[in-house]
This record gives structure tokens, sequence and C-alpha cells, in this order.
């Protein structure tokens, strides 16, 4: 087992355990090594929230799914980007609309990415949302 303490997390917002599974067996194929943490609703990721605001590190980045039960994805980001503007959020869901995709930008989502239902193109997009996300990217100090 690997030691993750200290080191930021993913944290991925999801209802779906296929989705949830999806994305943990897509992650551990391209052997990506921070923790992942996992909402399964918006009440989970407000709770979350509390935890920041008590010292508790911030996510490298939010993986957020748009279409959730109660609190949808896009009341989840105006939420969060009001009060930890800087952690960056990639809507990562089903959903192609255009009113969905328009509200996430303008709610200050970062990327919005449609899941591919191959399983070959899960894993370059989980490569890339590494790649790019969690060792490319700088992040603002504290």
């Amino acid at each position: 087992m690997k030691n993750t303490a200290g080191v930021p997390p993913l944290l991925l917002v999801e209802d779906s355990q296929s989705d949830i599974d999806l994305s943990l067996y897509a992650f551990n194929k391209i052997h990506f090594t921070n923790p992942i943490e996992i909402c399964r609703n918006g009440t989970d990721v407000m709770e979350k929230m509390k935890e920041w605001e008590g010292g508790s590190p911030l996510p490298l980045c939010m993986l957020l799914d748009v279409k959730m039960p109660g609190m949808s994805g896009l009341e989840v980001l105006k939420i969060l980007k009001e009060k930890f503007l800087t952690v960056p959020v990639i809507m990562l869901t089903s959903s192609r609309e255009n009113s969905d995709i328009d509200a996430a930008y303008a709610l200050g989502a970062n990327s919005y990415i449609v899941k591919p239902v191959e399983m070959d193109r899960f894993i370059e997009i989980a490569r890339q949302l590494n790649l790019y996300w969690m060792v490319l990217n700088s992040t603002p100090a504290g």
C-alpha cells in the first residue's frame, strides 16, 4: 500500500456506482498516484467544504458530474466557486446539452468533458487529466 499522507487528493463527485467503478479502474490503469476521494452527491461535497473551511487540504482538482439527484453538479459548482475559487473543477458528465455546458463555464468550470462509453477512450481521458491537472498545472500557494 502506497503512502499518500500529505498528497493532495483528486475529488470525484459521482452518484453512479458504475461510473465510480469505471473512473477508479481507469485511474488505476494509468498508475495514478494521488489519493482519490469520492463524494456521491452535493450534500457530501457541502460536508467536504466544511472540512476545507476548517483547514483540511483542498483537492488538487475535482471531477464533477452534472446530473445528480438532489443538488445538481451545477448547483455544487456555484457554491464551490463562491467559497473556493482556486479549486479546478472538471465537469465529467454524460450530458451533452449546450445549456449544461454554457452554465458550467458561466459558473466557473475549468473544463467540460463528456464521458466516453469506450473504455480505452475513458482511460485516455484519465491519462490526460492526470498529466495536465495533477502534474503540469500550477496551483496557488495555500
